[in-house]
């Protein structure tokens, strides 16, 4: 579906608060009268065949650059800059298939919460099994206590 059948009328809805267009397999530009809708709070256009320059609005430039992730598109909020023609570079839309295809998950986050919980139970996980282990430590931690409390 091409978004000019749209276009001319998106501007004249201007009490439009929330628009979702994920994954509808959009395609073309996304049109100047879009910039009409100041009420505009929710914006999601990702993951489409949407193409060039986001147009320039104050509305437009508020929304995360997630809403606009999937698509072949430039300019504020994504970090890519336009050509002259308004048109993206191929390695820009390689990234955005990249990210497209790990559905936008942050592997570092993952890593760090796999590391944590695998930390974590190495330690704690003793000590619920060994109970003399247990017993060793929460005399050691009693230790450290007093004589923390003997030096205020």
């Amino acid at each position: 579906m091409s978004l000019s059948k749209w276009s001319q009328s998106i501007g004249n809805m201007e009490s439009l608060e929330s628009i979702d267009f994920s994954g509808n397999q959009l395609t073309g530009e996304i049109p100047q009268s879009i910039t009409n809708l100041n009420f505009l709070n929710k914006l999601d256009l990702s993951y489409n065949h949407l193409e060039g320059k986001i147009p320039t609005g104050t509305q437009l430039q508020s929304f995360e650059a997630s809403d606009f992730v999937g698509n072949k598109l430039c300019g504020p909020p994504l970090l890519l800059n336009c050509t002259m023609d308004g048109k993206v570079h191929d390695d820009d839309a390689n990234d955005n298939e990249k990210e497209r295809k790990n559905h936008g998950v942050k592997w570092l986050f993952v890593s760090v919460a796999f590391r944590f919980i695998v930390g974590f139970w190495g330690f704690v996980g003793p000590l619920f099994i060994f109970k003399s282990w247990m017993y060793a430590y929460y005399h050691f931690l009693d230790d450290v206590w007093y004589k923390l409390q003997s030096c205020i």
